[in-house]
């Protein structure tokens, strides 16, 4: 008897896990052995293309067998098998799938076409992670496998975490057959039954999650079921007999016809393929024929993968030929700002032995990137007109992704993404997107007015959005610190610049207070003078203002980089941190004008304090964080005590 071996800690871990169920629906281990099964095919037709041995793709069968009396389930293929060191290699260590070892194998393989290219065949895992699903029902597994070509066959065994055997066995045909010893049902203290495992050992059961699960799978799924026919002579009564049908319609779902199929279809689909727990929040099903001729069936996540924002995650979709997957994930069909997109395309014109590098520069996979950049984003504008509600549940999700993009490259995919923006509106109070807003400008109105800020609440405290709401304009709330940068590079929108509430070039004024504040700021020169020279580099100017209503002063930004973009590059690593060109502005309709202008007749030395308050003031009112904060609350308490 063959000698027990314990698993790694990792998959005895897992095993523990799988055997208490860590999933809800247990019906799932189904679907793992059978596209481990599929998988195991696609192994050996693709050595049967590359090394002519004479398979073709109706060879290839799975075959599923139950048997009640028995409690066991059995799943065969006639896939590629494996050999000893692999089954232990495989089914002893969690996630080995041997994929690696069948990339470097194809690697090293004769290179039929010339061009390296069977690097990048990329097919899941034969055994990984789901093969251990199959003790969420089983007490016992035992594996029977024989490698193409080999004179001996092996069986593997285990009964759970407590370890496994290896040994020769008898096996007539190459591939793989699992059979699970199937757990006896769990009786609850009701007396009703708590976990019901016999159910995968019934035909409608094991149909039923084929279909949901497996249906298209491109080898035929078979099993041996029952089939009633009535009598003709006595209609009361039937007769039983036993026929061997295929469970799945083997039609991939993408080639399907979308009246063929209903939204639970597509969704199941998505879930068991992509590994998400929610339904997709948006799809696209198009078959394209011309230039490219494909098929594409790309989702729309409903939240985004928990590495979205790591380095580790990798955007793509999967690449098929002609039915055969030669990419896990394929990136140069996706352009960042669409990176959380999953899906596939499956096209006749690209070749199947065909390098990763091969195609980078491939012309029929631009013209198909192209094509599914633009589908996407007309299925964004659809849903941004049809159903406003599911756009701003995407948006908040992938909002920022869609700001990166227009921002990105220079701005090259502004044209086509900026009618996908939304932004707080201060006159609608709640999202709204750039055409929204300039249809509701005002007459007189020449720009279009934002402003920055940590958010709504810290915004609406500036003092310069109190001055432009009370002009009767309506304000865009930018809250991500990509914002600002993003309508930077759109410049204008249908012809109307952006203008930031916060930049010192924000005009208000009618010509008869311009002039009236020219005056005034001409007449306090050596006024202003004083407190530029205490503020030293932290300020361009100082001045008096027409804009601000009820507090006293606020800080402008002078230049192309304003104050909140400060903020922001203060945020990432590195030393050299840019300035914004600040303006601090006072309110010349504010007793502290009065003050100002005593003080520099009476008392000048308490002028430079004055100065240096009210710039502090200004940036607090801004969010920005002072240098000294205390020096400034020692400043406040000299003036409280005077």
């Amino acid at each position: 008897m063959a000698a027990k071996k314990q698993f790694k800690a990792e998959s005895k871990r897992l095993l523990e896990l799988m055997i208490n169920s860590i999933y809800t629906h247990k019906e799932i281990f189904l679907r793992e052995l059978i596209s481990n099964a599929s998988d195991a095919m696609d192994k050996l037709y693709f050595k049967s293309m590359s090394e002519s041995i004479g398979l073709s793709r109706s060879d290839f069968e799975i075959f599923i067998a139950a048997d009640k009396e028995n409690r066991t389930l059995t799943i065969t293929d006639n896939g590629i098998g494996m050999t000893k060191d692999e089954l232990e290699s495989n089914l002893g260590v969690i996630a080995k799938s041997g994929t690696n070892e069948f990339r470097k194998l194809s690697k090293e393989a004769e290179d039929v076409d010339g061009d390296g290219s069977h690097e990048d065949i990329s097919i899941i895992g034969q055994f990984g992670v789901g093969f251990y699903s199959a003790f969420m029902v089983a007490s016992k597994v035992e594996v029977r496998s024989k490698f193409y070509g080999a004179d001996e066959a092996f069986l593997w065994t285990s009964s759970g975490s407590d370890g496994y055997t290896v040994e020769a066995c008898e096996k007539e045909s190459h591939g793989t057959e699992i059979k699970l010893y199937i757990k006896e049902n769990v009786i609850a203290e009701d007396g009703e039954t708590g976990e019901d495992y016999e159910e995968f050992l019934l035909e409608y059961k094991i149909r039923s999650i084929v279909k949901k699960y497996s249906d298209y799978i491109r080898y035929p799924i078979k099993m041996e079921c029952v089939k009633r026919e009535r009598d003709e002579e006595n209609p009361d009564e039937y007769t039983e007999t036993s026929e061997i049908q295929t469970l799945n319609s083997m039609v991939p779902i993408w080639k399907k016809n979308k009246s063929e199929l209903k939204d639970e279809d597509y969704n199941e689909f998505y879930k068991s393929k992509f590994h998400d727990y929610t339904d997709p929040v948006a799809r696209i099903h198009s078959k394209t024929e011309g230039t490219a001729t494909y098929s594409a069936l790309i989702f729309i996540p409903k939240k985004p993968p928990y590495d979205f924002y790591t380095k580790e995650f990798e955007k793509g979709l999967q690449l098929y030929t002609n039915g055969v997957m030669i990419m896990e994930k394929c990136g140069d069909l996706l352009p960042d700002y669409f990176s959380f997109a999953k899906g596939l395309v499956d096209s006749e014109d690209l070749s199947l032995n065909i390098s990763r590098e091969m195609l980078q520069h491939d012309r029929q996979l631009k013209i198909i990137a192209k094509s599914i950049e633009r589908s996407i984003k007309n299925e964004f504008k659809k849903m941004l007109s049809n159903d406003r509600e599911r756009y701003e549940e995407f948006w908040k999700e992938f909002g920022t992704q869609i700001k990166f993009g227009i921002y990105n490259s220079f701005g090259a995919a502004k044209e086509g993404l900026q009618d996908l923006l939304l932004f707080y509106s201060s006159a609608e109070e709640k999202l709204t997107t750039l055409e929204e807003y300039t249809v509701r400008m005002k007459e007189d109105q020449k720009s279009i007015y934002f402003a920055s800020g940590e958010s709504i609440t810290r915004i609406n405290a500036l003092p310069q959005v109190e001055a432009v709401k009370d002009k009767g304009y309506e304000i865009l709330y930018l809250t991500d610190n990509v914002d600002e940068f993003c309508l930077q590079m759109l410049i204008n929108y249908n012809e109307k610049m952006f203008m930031s509430v916060q930049s010192s070039d924000l005009d208000l004024e009618t010509e008869e207070e311009k002039e009236e504040i020219k005056k005034k700021n001409t007449d306090n020169k050596e006024l202003f003078g004083i407190m530029k020279e205490v503020l030293a580099d932290k300020v361009q100017d100082v001045r008096f203002s027409q804009k601000l209503k009820t507090l006293p002063v606020c800080v402008s930004g002078a230049g192309a980089l304003s104050v909140e973009m400060e903020k922001v590059l203060a945020q990432m690593p590195g030393d050299n941190k840019a300035k914004a060109d600040k303006i601090l502005e006072i309110n010349a309709n504010h007793p502290i004008c009065d003050k100002l202008q005593f003080l520099y007749d009476n008392d000048k030395e308490m002028l430079k304090v004055y100065a240096d308050i009210l710039y502090s003031q200004a940036m607090l009112i801004e969010g920005i964080s002072l240098e000294n904060p205390a020096e400034f609350v020692l400043k406040i308490a000299e003036l409280m005590t005077k």
